[in-house]
């Protein structure tokens, strides 16, 4: 077995996005900053209400997916099929965009901490048209695996962990996601399989860490080298962090806003589509 050493950081930068909402972006801060299928990731914290009150009003999406895993606080989505789900503490909801959807996120609360991620995952071609769909997921529907010195949540993908095969919440896909809330305990270490064929990364946001090493960046992506199982160190604090990997689909991105095709031609037709109401038909 091969440990996978830090790659390259990515760190996150300060902006809005919504009706205002304050969040920090690492993949995804300008189009040239992706990890295939990774598009973007988002975190948003704080216990300000003005930094997020103002949500995400109704908005259109096209040709991949959102993860939004919400560590702590409450909100609200409604799209155009008539789901509705309430997304809180250690919840997530996982939306397939498909040939279109229009939806938004509401808080649902007045003030104290909203804190969480939103992932943005790239379909393939072959998928970018396909009909919409969303689930909602419960914390008590993902998996929590007990290891010496961490504890991981398992929200997407299949873990081989202490003898046993581990399968999250999510399982499946073209892009055969992995998405894994890690808690380590004070100095604890855990070494985790990560399929050599997937490109994977991870972000501290909480605590301390070590990956071979070197220090790993708090609030930043650290992109993976090659390999095929990874150790994770805490700090003398603990650490909580995400490791989050993906096939890589090695197909041409073009990306218009909440839209990405594969083509200039098809996000022309896509934003003909939406002028025309025609989006979600």
């Amino acid at each position: 077995m091969t440990d996978r050493a830090i790659k390259r950081v990515i760190p996150s930068m300060e902006t809005s996005d919504g009706a205002g909402v304050r969040i920090r972006r690492s993949l995804g801060q300008t189009q040239r900053v992706r990890l295939d299928p990774f598009l973007m990731l988002d975190e948003f914290g704080s216990d300000q209400p003005q930094d997020y009150l103002a949500g995400f009003p109704s908005h259109p999406h096209r040709g991949f997916e959102t993860v939004t895993y919400m560590i702590e606080g409450h909100m609200l989505h409604e799209d155009h099929l008539g789901n509705r789900g309430d997304l809180r503490n250690g919840g997530v909801q996982w939306m397939t965009a498909g040939r279109g959807i229009i939806h938004s996120e509401m808080p649902q609360q007045e003030e104290g901490m909203m804190r969480g991620f939103q992932l943005w995952l790239n379909l393939p071609a072959a998928e970018k048209m396909k009909q919409a769909g969303y689930r909602d997921i419960q914390p008590e529907d993902i998996p929590a695996i007990n290891a010496d010195g961490a504890v991981v949540r398992l929200i997407a993908g299949t873990i081989g962990l202490d003898g046993q095969v581990h399968h999250g919440a999510v399982t499946g896909g073209t892009t055969e996601p992995l998405y894994a809330d890690i808690h380590l305990s004070p100095g604890g270490t855990v070494t985790l399989p990560v399929a050599g064929h997937l490109n994977a990364f991870v972000y501290l946001y909480e605590g301390t860490a070590g990956i071979g090493g070197q220090d790993v960046q708090s609030s930043a992506v650290t992109v993976l080298d090659e390999g095929d199982q990874l150790t994770l160190n805490a700090g003398p604090e603990g650490a909580q962090l995400l490791l989050i990997a993906g096939r890589p689909l090695g197909e041409p991105v073009v990306q218009y806003g909440p839209f990405v095709m594969n083509s200039r031609e098809q996000i022309e037709q896509t934003l003909q589509d939406y002028q025309a109401g025609k989006l979600t038909a």
